[in-house]
This record gives C-alpha cells, sequence and structure tokens, in this order.
C-alpha cells in the first residue's frame, strides 16, 4: 500500500455569529476566536518531482484568504449564511468547499476541515469516507 502524506495548515480569525431558531430561539449575537486547520493530500497520495505532496505556502495562503472572509465581521452577513445557519459544522463545510476549488488546480484534495470555537471546542468535517 502506497504511503500518503497529509499536510495540515491553519488559519485564525475573529468574528461574530448568532443561530437562527437555535432550539427554538435565535441565539443573541456573540463572537469566537476561530482557528481553522485544513489536511490536504496529493491526488495520488504521494510525492510530486520536488518531493512535496502539497505546498504548504500556496495551500496557507488561500485558506488565510478564506479566513479573512469572515475575520472581523458577522458571519450571518457572509453568503451563504445568509440563509444557511453559521454553525461550526456549517462553516466547516464551507471551507472544505471553497478550500477544494481554491487547490483544484494543485493536484490536491481537502481531506478535512477542524474550526475551533475557541480553544476547547471544536468540529471535523471529512468531506468523503
Amino acid at each position: 500500500m502506497p504511503a500518503k502524506f497529509t499536510v495540515r495548515v491553519e488559519a485564525r480569525f475573529e468574528a461574530a455569529h448568532f443561530l437562527r431558531e437555535y432550539r427554538g430561539i435565535s441565539e443573541p449575537l456573540h463572537g469566537h476566536s476561530y482557528k481553522v486547520e485544513a489536511d490536504l493530500i496529493a491526488r495520488g497520495g504521494g510525492l510530486d518531482a520536488d518531493a512535496i505532496a502539497v505546498d504548504f505556502v500556496s495551500a496557507k495562503k488561500k485558506l488565510e484568504t478564506l479566513a479573512k472572509k469572515l475575520d472581523y465581521g458577522c458571519i450571518n452577513d457572509v453568503p451563504p449564511f445568509t440563509e444557511v445557519n453559521p454553525s461550526a459544522e456549517n462553516i466547516a463545510e464551507w471551507f472544505a468547499r471553497e478550500l477544494q476549488r481554491a487547490v483544484d488546480d494543485e493536484n490536491a484534495l481537502v481531506t478535512s476541515i477542524t474550526i475551533w470555537e475557541g480553544p476547547v471546542n471544536s468540529v471535523k468535517f471529512q468531506p468523503f469516507p
């Protein structure tokens, strides 16, 4: 079985949000110090001619660009969260989808996204089994 290398990059952002109809009522607006971790692999699982699975620099820059879309604002004001509840689960799925689009041209696959709402609570999304 061929070896697979997983590359992890992370970004941080500060944002407010509220869940609509959380357990029957809308939550009050509140904020978190978020961290997003992205795990990526090369489509073939191995290394390229430069002995690199996924370029750290490029992947991190793309993840940070996505995080800046949410940084210092209200997540509820950013599509698709104008319609979709900005739960940690939905935020993780959004990052996975948007980052995958951003790295498609680099022969990379996003295998998981972990969203941290502060230092102790997190959710991990895996786009495929």
